[in-house]
């Protein structure tokens, strides 16, 4: 027979495959698309705005639904946020949102899914390790900085590492803040603007990637300086 920690596992690995089966074949995409959230978006805002905070918290809670289960649909979700809320309470959301769905995808992945993910992303564990043992958080909040990494790829990888939830989740909040605050402004601004390549430019991603390094190469110099020293 097996224990009630058996069962528990086997009822959420179904429920996670159904939902991430389900993400793929019905493709959300299409439901929450840019172009469908422009079209859109006003007459939600009218709605949301009768009562506010019911659905300001309900949205909070669909968005962590969406980040913890890695449905692909977590920029035009920030986006939504920003268009429905406006940019701070936007912000707030979509940052807090993120973070905590991360840290919940990060501890399906470490005791429900480690062995599937181990064989998924066998490839990328061994360079995400060297990278945790060479620079430590910095790594993932170089990672979390870097639109180029899969976000949900990068939640479920470090599950399978040996860094701990809380400065996952410390990291995974700061390093996300400013990815965030550019979706929920783009968002708020979303009359203006004609499709998502408009709010990823080369410039930005550069920009974002030189944020990333920064810290990186400042430990490498200090680091330098006092071996020398």
């Amino acid at each position: 027979l097996m224990n009630k920690s058996s069962l528990y596992k086997i009822l959420v690995g179904v429920i996670f495959f159904l939902v991430i089966v389900s993400g793929y074949f019905i493709n959300f995409e299409n439901y929450i698309s840019f172009e469908s959230i422009k079209q859109g978006h006003q007459n939600l805002k009218i709605l949301i705005n009768n009562n506010f905070y019911l659905y300001y918290f309900i949205f909070f809670l669909l968005y962590i639904m969406v980040v913890s289960l890695a449905l692909p649909i977590a920029v035009p979700t920030s986006l939504l946020a920003g268009a429905l809320f406006g940019f701070i309470p936007g912000i707030i959301l979509a940052s807090f949102a993120s973070s905590i769905g991360s840290t919940l995808c990060f501890l399906l992945s470490r005791f429900i899914f480690r062995d599937y993910v181990q064989n998924k992303f066998q490839s990328y564990l061994a360079k995400i390790n060297k990278g945790i043992n060479d620079e430590g958080w910095l790594y993932l909040f170089f990672l979390r900085l870097n639109p180029i990494f899969p976000f949900f790829a990068v939640n479920l990888v470090f599950g399978i590492t040996k860094m701990n939830v809380l400065t996952f989740y410390i990291v995974s909040q700061i390093g996300m803040l400013i990815g965030s605050a550019i979706f929920v402004n783009a968002g708020v601004q979303i009359s203006n603007i004609s499709s998502v390549s408009e709010i990823l430019s080369a410039k930005l991603i550069i920009s974002l990637l030189f944020i990333g390094l920064f810290p990186l190469v400042l430990k490498k110099i200090f680091f330098r300086k006092a071996k020398i020293a």
